[in-house]
């Protein structure tokens, strides 16, 4: 059963950044499948750096599609200084930016116990065959 949406209400994963082009398909590939699940769901992707789009940006987007409320999650598996110090001050200044937004920044996903349940049931062969090299 798939939960119900506020329509003001939209989703952003948010993960650090690099030059290799391909590092962001893992971070694209869950914001598909996301929006395959739950199609009435605005979600997006952003970037602390090096790459693009950058969570001021994707906000302003999202702002102008009507939404009031912006749930942000940390794709991190763990918190360093990036989870714990940037991106609580870029969240405090979009607050500043769009006060008649609300944001909810979410602890990072590596957090998660379903998270760290999955990549136990991963390693220990679980789930999805390894890929023989």
């Amino acid at each position: 059963m798939n939960p119900s949406f506020d329509s003001g209400t939209g989703v952003v994963l948010f993960a650090h950044g690099s030059r290799d082009p391909l590092w962001r398909l893992p971070i694209d590939a869950v914001a598909e499948r996301m929006k395959a699940t739950y199609p009435e769901l605005p979600v997006a992707v952003a970037f602390l750096e090096l790459t693009q789009p950058d969570l001021p940006s994707t906000i302003e987007q999202m702002m102008k599609q009507g939404l009031s409320h912006v749930r942000i999650v940390p794709m991190f598996l763990g918190v360093g200084r990036h989870a714990r110090e940037d991106l609580p001050e870029i969240v405090h200044g979009l607050s500043e930016a769009y006060p008649q937004m609300r944001f909810e920044l979410l602890p990072a996903m590596g957090e998660h116990p379903a998270m760290t349940s999955l990549m136990a049931r991963i390693a220990a062969g679980h789930e999805n065959p390894a890929i023989d090299i």
